[in-house]
């Protein structure tokens, strides 16, 4: 049988670049090799894309962020060749250019990719419409779910719209807060009280995201925000918070992983917290009760459906400790990749493993496509 050639794009312009690699890393490294053939296509932070001259092998982003501060200042890319995606449909969809007195340019002939990509700049949409229009098959949400579940104060829409909990939440622009923060400070005490999270509307991994207990925080955590968007979602907290986590495969017949719950090692689950220090705790399954574990698992799906979402996403909720109401936290499209991620760890709790995994989600992503061409783009 003829092997795939997966082309697994990784990197990218955004935050989350390092978390990207270490993704990355699991996917190439868990790929049946009888089956499929890896290619890895890095996007550079300044947005070039290059075919890696080997493929990534950290497991974690701590791990890439060493790696990086142990060669500053030495060539990273020696030996990478450019490449390019063609915005149309072909053949050779990505070509490699040599640079040289004769340069020397090469299709890649790509069967399938794997966005391992997160947060702008390619767990947005913006990738997956690149996608699109070379028409190749790829793993995941397509261009509108992307984009919706990546901007939260849209999908916050999307969810009440749906009659889905969300917590009480306002949003704000960076330029009204510059223009007018005595007007911005006066809403959030009257429509939200404190304390409050302060977030970018397009990011994850917890980039940029502040608690503000009191009014004299608010600040500080605005601008922190405003330093990654131009948008940004200010949310009351929930008393007593447990981060409750759920991992839906499918398309459109999606089915829910066993929930899990992340037990942070700081005071909320930030970017440090997930990636830069081992002391935070998860437990799949959560100990939570069965009709609470049973809500998760049907609101994840209902999340996920409301949104149009194809191949996978982990639907993240807040849990009053007290009372056990769920609230809808967020989506993410491209969750964490690696083994020990959440998305992994609680498929393979519901008995699917990571190989497995992968496996799924490309066939999810050869059917979608399959059904697509189906479609008509012409008048007869």
């Amino acid at each position: 049988m003829k092997k795939l050639r997966v082309g697994v794009i990784y990197g990218g312009r955004s935050g989350e670049h390092e978390v990207s690699i270490a993704s990355a890393a699991a996917v190439v490294q868990n790929l049946d090799k009888q089956r499929y053939e890896p290619v890895a296509i890095r996007i550079e932070k300044d947005g070039r894309w290059v075919i890696a001259s080997r493929l990534p092998t950290s497991s974690s982003a701590a791990e890439v962020i060493g790696e990086k501060r142990s060669t500053a200042g030495k060539r990273l890319s020696h030996g990478d060749r450019e490449a390019h995606l063609l915005a149309h449909p072909g053949d050779e969809q990505v070509l490699t250019i040599e640079r040289g007195p004769t340069p020397t340019v090469t299709g890649l002939g790509l069967d399938v990719v794997f966005p391992v990509l997160h947060g702008p700049y390619g767990e947005d949409g913006t990738v997956q419409g690149l996608l699109e229009l070379a028409n190749i098959p790829y793993v995941g949400a397509g261009v509108l779910a992307s984009a919706v579940g990546m901007d939260k104060a849209v999908s916050k829409l999307v969810f009440v719209a749906k009659g889905l909990p969300i917590t009480r939440y306002l949003v704000v622009l960076r330029q009204s807060w510059i223009e007018d923060p005595d007007r911005v400070s006066a809403a959030v005490a009257a429509e939200l009280g404190y304390p409050v999270f302060v977030k970018p509307a397009n990011l994850g991994s917890s980039v940029g995201i502040s608690k503000a207990k009191h009014p004299a925080d608010l600040k500080a955590a605005i601008d922190t925000a405003g330093e990654y968007d131009r948008k940004i979602v200010i949310e009351a907290a929930v008393p007593n918070a447990r981060e409750i986590e759920v991992a839906v495969l499918g398309n459109d017949h999606p089915e829910a992983s066993v929930p899990g719950e992340v037990i942070p090692s700081r005071e909320f689950y930030d970017y440090e917290a997930k990636y830069l220090d081992d002391h935070s705790r998860v437990i799949i399954p959560a100990e939570i009760p069965e009709t609470v574990a049973a809500d998760a698992q049907r609101l994840a799906i209902e999340v996920f459906l409301a949104l149009d979402c194809a191949g996978m996403a982990r639907v993240d909720f807040l849990m009053d400790g007290a009372s056990g109401t769920l609230y809808v936290n967020e989506i993410n499209t491209i969750p964490g990749f690696t083994t020990i991620s959440m998305y992994s760890k609680m498929w393979a709790a519901s008995g699917i493993s990571y190989p497995q995994l992968l496996d799924k989600l490309i066939a999810l992503a050869v059917e979608r496509h399959a059904a697509k061409q189906q479609l008509r783009t012409s008048l007869p």
